[in-house]
């Protein structure tokens, strides 16, 4: 990516010299930053998982956060991001927390950009599981996260200042492809495939003030926070935890993490209940991120060619400069875009459908229960599960009607963020990488600004994997989103 965006920047400047200039893309912007602690009581509805056989939480392995970026644009416009280390929202608890927390800091509701890290040990909030054990915390907790989050923008807006972000590129080998063939069942199934490449691709960006102080760090990368699954009964980040903490430890500022489009992607070393497996997938990436981040030129500079130095051999030197007049314009651009359009729907079962067969898993589960069956009572129950998530994605959709998916993009000198609804499959971030190998791409998804479930490629569809199961948008709709993505990066001249 530095190569091709070091040939583009030639391109721009028309100077003989250019070849000899190693730019770090960069972008100038008002930036504040506000965290507060979104962990939620222990005891409160835990289950995430089917094969859980625990409904309430039962203590907390490390804290929940939400964290915020407010940046303002030229026309004193705020442009907010939440990030939650929470797994997801139900699309009506989904839209009263956005409702609430736009009216709460008098922002308009396209400009509140709300997603998550998907940890899938955080509890679940579904309000049907209130007649659960610890679904009674479920409301009063739901009703806390907007203040929560109104009190993190207004930290965010108390310090927003001018800095100067870096982007920087690394890698990590954490996320594995995870559609794997079991061929002695003869289906596919939701684990660590070592036979399909993955995506390694660690986005960070380092955010300094005119001084060139570090004020914080967003990491972006594409991986399931599935290390943590039925086993654990603790409330936990994942992994997200530990990265956190090693980047901050080392930086001393505040580390944003941004989960990249990983539909077909999840730790190698995940579905376990012990929580050192979290800790060390956390570290890996950590490393990985501030390996990327230590790479960076300096706050204002990039390299410049400065000529040989006879010595034992003759050496040829590099500095690093303020830059030039051309790129102080590009670095400074700073546009956003909302758009919103329609995608495919899958064929969805009907709601009476769905409850008939929710109430009949649970009378195979409750006799299994009371004739012993312990095994087959879990199974039953695993059903039930996946019969809730399914009457979920039918939710706010029409039969037969296109279902609307909206998309964000802030242009941000010269990268780019891409803030998505739903599941991607990593190809989303792989292809527009490609097709805009000069901008650095950052990609975020599970938003709040439309359709969810899984976005899968065509040729994935009618295999019997998962995540054609919890999707909702039908073949060709991960090919749209990407195109009208592409499209809009064009007009904005990205490469």
């Amino acid at each position: 990516m530095v190569w091709e965006f070091l040939k583009l920047y030639c391109k721009i400047t028309g100077d003989g010299m250019s070849q000899h200039i190693l730019p770090t893309p960069l972008g100038r912007c008002v930036l504040g930053f506000g965290r507060v602690n979104v962990t939620p009581p222990v005891g409160i509805y835990h289950r995430c998982w089917g094969a859980a056989r625990h409904d309430a939480s039962t203590g907390v392995h490390r804290p929940l956060n939400a964290t915020v970026l407010v940046i303002q644009d030229p026309q004193s416009e705020e442009h907010i991001l939440v990030t939650l280390d929470l797994g997801w929202l139900r699309e009506r608890e989904m839209d009263r927390l956005t409702q609430s927390v736009s009216e709460r800091i008098e922002v308009a509701p396209e400009r509140v950009v709300i997603t998550f890290s998907h940890t899938h040990a955080g509890g679940n909030f579904d309000l049907d599981r209130i007649h659960d054990e610890g679904g009674d915390l479920i409301p009063g907790y739901l009703d806390s996260l907007p203040i929560a989050i109104a009190d993190a923008i207004e930290q965010a807006r108390s310090n927003k200042r001018p800095v100067e972000l870096a982007y920087g590129v690394g890698h990590c080998d954490l996320a594995w492809n995870r559609d794997y063939w079991d061929e002695e069942t003869q289906q596919y199934v939701c684990g660590t495939n070592p036979e399909r490449e993955g995506d390694d691709t660690v986005m960070v960006i380092r955010a300094t003030d005119r001084n060139g102080h570090l004020i914080a760090t967003l990491i972006n990368y594409g991986c399931h926070p599935t290390t943590l699954a039925w086993d654990n009964t603790q409330i936990s980040p994942d992994y997200i935890g530990a990265m956190r903490e090693v980047v901050e430890r080392d930086t001393g500022a505040p580390c944003v993490f941004l989960l990249g489009a990983c539909g077909d992607l999840g730790p190698k070393d995940g579905y376990v209940g012990d929580t050192s497996v979290a800790d060390r997938n956390g570290r890996q990436l950590g490393y990985a991120a501030l390996s990327a981040l230590e790479a960076l030129t300096p706050h204002g500079t990039e390299m410049q060619y400065a000529g040989p130095v006879t010595s034992g051999a003759t050496i040829g030197t590099w500095r690093h400069e303020p830059l030039n007049e051309a790129r102080t314009h590009l670095v400074n651009q700073l546009t956003t875009e909302y758009m919103t359009f329609e995608l495919p729907l899958v064929d969805l079962p009907a709601q009476a459908e769905l409850d008939e067969k929710l109430a009949d898993w649970q009378q195979q589960e409750e006799a299994a229960r009371q004739a012993g069956q312990d095994q087959e009572a879990a199974d039953c129950r695993a059903q039930v599960e996946r019969t809730r998530r399914a009457m979920r994605r039918v939710e706010g959709v029409t039969p037969g009607q296109p279902a609307p998916y909206g998309v964000t993009l802030w242009r941000l000198g010269e990268g780019v963020f891409v803030l998505v609804s739903g599941e991607p499959y990593n190809l989303l971030q792989r292809e527009l990488r490609v097709r805009f190998p000069d901008t650095p791409v950052i990609v975020g998804v599970l938003c709040n600004r439309g359709t969810g479930g899984y976005l899968l490629p065509a040729d994935e569809y009618g295999k019997g994997i998962y995540q054609e199961e919890a999707a909702v948008i039908g073949p060709g709709g991960l090919a749209l989103v990407i195109d009208n993505i592409s499209e809009q990066l064009r007009t904005w001249e990205m490469r």
